[in-house]
């Protein structure tokens, strides 16, 4: 009886659910893909988001990516609400956040036999574990939260089309698919979506029915189009959930892959601080770092299908291959011309030569007499990628003219006064109206006597001499680590997965400047002129910052390294490798870090057609590191430079953020005693693993429990604890009362690990 009255209860639900679908079918002299508006009217607008999916319900297949075992087996549950989720994502896109739910259900009745059918709401309901979820219902629920910049109207996410299609999405549509001036790129995206085929992995190359009518496939789409993005799409016709990031992976996108433990598949630009989580202090001593993870940059489907026999859910998750062959060329990345001959090298070093002399005898201003056409061509694409990157229809729509342009901000860029920031400086000025001030963020954790700070100042002046009509603003951004508690914290949870201290120092760093927070000086003829201060904060949404230089133009320490030991072979392969992980070790972090403020973080060095330029020209071209630092490091951008007339610019070495704000001496100083310590510690690769409201070291702690060597000794023992190979007492990030094991000494590296 009861099994009868269930049975009856669903086919009603049935009935009424294809009832209500069958009503809301739209009209016949509508567009199939239209988008369904919110608003009457949408004007052109490009955005950066925040986006998530949380899948319950279904037993999803991940074989075939093969994945770690090891890794998922040693996953930690985060405990996090949908209301961290969102505010996590609203933070990055704070101008409108949306939720989607998608319902499926599946009946096995005589009714209708072994079907199911799909239902989109706006419930904000969300299942907590799959353990939840009955086995004939199945749920996904689309989040997202838009930063407006372009158009005076709101455009929401997730936007779902007459067809039942969902998407969310996270970019910049560069080029590749075309998009009007009055038009908005995710609407068009979504249309374009729209009109791909039904079919599923593969299959579109082989018996899609589709071929070679006019119809591509998902993967068709995304491989075109250019610039970064992240999206996670519902395809109603195929019941198929794509989902990806670009191929240098510019936009963050985490993932938790389920596990019998945790049967949910997540996605999500970030990381949410869980709720659960009182001040530093966490359970297990993991705060949540092995619980997401990078996704690899591609294209991923997810086709869904229930089983015959009881109805079940069932995912299976494919990766698939960019179908754009020159695109494929880039992720390759190859170089035609790696190794020199002894007089091609010969004869790029004379060249170097010649452009130095014209340099030195020239009074001001760009050189012209030794004009290199490989660095021409460089900076070409480099003020294209400019164009692109600042310049897409009315970007400034909600800006009229006058007096309000004038004092209007709209792009800022992060400032140290190095080779990279300059060039991108010196290019925006040739690109942006001359009416808009540009705004240069810098970052000090040592006042004016931060290296970056110095540098700063200098190339501000290099930048008004180059462009003596434009308004530069240095916005001085000052911190002191250790009354950045809140900050630290909220870093932590923003870099996740990352967690080493170089990490975090890089992290607090970037989030700071993306801030915009500090001072300016005001009134004086030079712009420095420290007795005329205002507290200033930028409002720019859009940052630009020199990622990708150092990768493409060995302009890391460890290239130098490579290159002594295997030559130009070895560079190349180091800096292949260097362009293939940046996704992982750097974008996404980043990214993530910037966005926080509700800020879109662009990255023109990392624009397809500069990679493209880059990898055409010879490496000894690109870089001679046998001649010193500052000269043969990224060699072709310090031609680039002298051509914009930035001839300070062009002759310092590199320096990271890290240590040119000054953050790292400082981090070194509160968490490892000394800089020497830390130092003879690797302490940038050390993992953060326990965490609280400081971070202390053995001999500052007054209840520690610690293991070595299987022997506990107590707070005077670890006080006087040194490594047998180091010879230093080593702190340790620690919370309230946590046990330390050593795994591993020696004199690179030590590592311990909460218990």
């Amino acid at each position: 009886m009861l099994r009868r009255h269930s049975s009856l209860l669903v086919s009603k639900f049935f009935q009424w659910l294809i009832a209500s679908l069958a009503t809301s079918k739209p009209s016949k002299k509508l567009s199939k893909h239209r988008v369904i508006p919110r608003e009457r009217e949408r004007e052109s607008g490009s955005k950066m988001c925040g986006i998530a999916l949380l899948v319950s319900g279904i037993s999803i297949d991940s074989s075939s990516l093969h994945l770690d075992s090891i890794s998922l087996s040693s996953k930690t549950q985060l405990v996090f609400s949908l209301d961290d989720l969102k505010a996590a994502l609203q933070r990055r896109g704070p101008d409108s956040l949306g939720t989607k739910k998608l319902l499926l259900l599946h009946s096995n009745t005589l009714t209708f036999g072994n079907s199911w059918v799909s239902s989109v709401n706006e419930e904000t309901h969300v299942l907590d574990n799959g353990s939840n979820v009955s086995e004939s219902f199945a749920e996904l629920v689309f989040l997202g939260a838009t930063l407006q910049l372009r158009g005076v109207t709101p455009v929401s996410q997730p936007l779902v089309d007459y067809s039942g299609n969902i998407l969310v999405y996270n970019g910049e549509i560069f080029g590749g698919i075309e998009v009007g001036c009055d038009k908005n790129d995710i609407e068009i995206l979504v249309q374009s979506l729209g009109k791909c085929c039904s079919c599923r992995s593969q299959e579109h190359t082989t018996t899609c029915s589709f071929k070679g009518i006019g119809k591509g496939s998902v993967p068709d789409v995304l491989s075109v189009m250019k610039g970064p993005w992240a999206i996670i799409y519902w395809q109603e016709s195929s019941k198929t959930l794509w989902f990806g990031r670009d191929a240098f992976g510019k936009r963050s996108l985490l993932v938790n892959w389920p596990t019998m433990e945790d049967p949910r598949f997540l996605l999500s630009s970030v990381s949410p601080t869980s709720s659960s989580l009182q001040d530093f202090e966490v359970e297990n001593g993991t705060s949540g770092i092995k619980f997401w993870e990078e996704l690899s940059c591609g294209i991923y489907s997810m086709s869904v299908d229930t089983t015959k026999s009881d109805g079940r859910f069932l995912g299976e998750i494919k990766k698939h291959e960019w179908t754009n062959v020159m695109l494929k060329e880039l992720i390759e990345w190859e170089r035609v011309s790696v190794e020199p001959k002894p007089e091609e090298l010969y004869f790029s070093r004379s060249k170097t030569l010649s452009a130095e002399c014209d340099t030195n005898s020239a009074s001001s201003g760009p050189t012209h007499a030794s004009v290199s056409v490989l660095a021409q061509n460089v900076l070409t694409a480099l003020r294209e990628s400019m164009m692109r990157h600042i310049s897409q229809h009315k970007i400034y729509q909600d800006v009229t003219c006058g007096a309000q342009q004038k004092e209007t901000v709209p792009v800022a860029i992060l400032v140290s006064g190095g080779l990279d920031s300059m060039i991108l400086a010196a290019l925006l000025d040739e690109c942006l109206d001359p009416n808009y001030e540009i705004d240069l963020l810098n970052v000090s954790f040592d006042g004016e006597s931060a290296p970056d700070r110095i540098s700063a100042k200098v190339g501000v002046k290099e930048l008004r001499r180059v462009a003596p009509l434009r308004r530069w603003r240095l916005v001085h951004i000052d911190a002191d680590l250790s009354k950045l508690t809140w900050e630290t914290k909220h870093v932590l949870s923003l870099i996740n997965p990352a967690n080493t201290y170089m990490d975090l120092n890089i992290g607090i760093a970037l989030w700071l400047a993306a801030h915009g927070e500090g001072w300016m000086c005001e009134g004086s003829s030079d712009g420095i002129d420290e007795d005329k201060r205002v507290n200033y904060t930028s409002r720019a949404r859009i940052l630009l910052v020199g990622s990708g230089a150092d990768e493409q133009c060995a302009g890391y320490g460890r290239h130098k390294t490579k290159y002594r030991s295997d030559s130009w072979l070895g560079l190349h392969e180091e800096m292949k490798l260097d362009m293939q992980r940046i996704w992982k070790r750097n974008l996404g972090r980043d990214d993530r870090c910037i966005a926080d403020n509700g800020k879109e973080a662009r990255f023109p060095f990392l624009d397809e057609d500069v990679i493209r330029t880059l990898l055409d020209i010879p490496l000894w071209e690109v870089s001679d590191l046998d001649q010193p630092s500052g000269k043969g490091d990224k060699k072709i951008l310090r031609e680039v430079a002298q051509m914009l007339g930035l001839h300070n610019a062009a002759i310092l070495p590199k320096r990271a953020i890290q240590f040119g704000s000054r953050i790292a001496r400082e981090s070194n100083r509160k968490n490892f005693g000394s800089n020497r310590a830390a130092n003879q510690a690797s302490a940038g690769s050390v993992l953060i693993l326990c965490i609280n409201a400081g971070f202390k070291g053995f001999d500052q702690h007054d209840s520690v429990n610690s293991t070595y060597g299987g022997d506990k000794f107590d707070k005077p023992t670890a006080a006087s604890f040194w490594s047998a190979n180091m010879h230093h007492s080593f702190p340790i990030p620690m919370a309230s009362k946590c046990r330390i094991r050593v795994n591993h000494i020696s004199s690179q590296n030590f590592e311990a690990a909460a218990v």
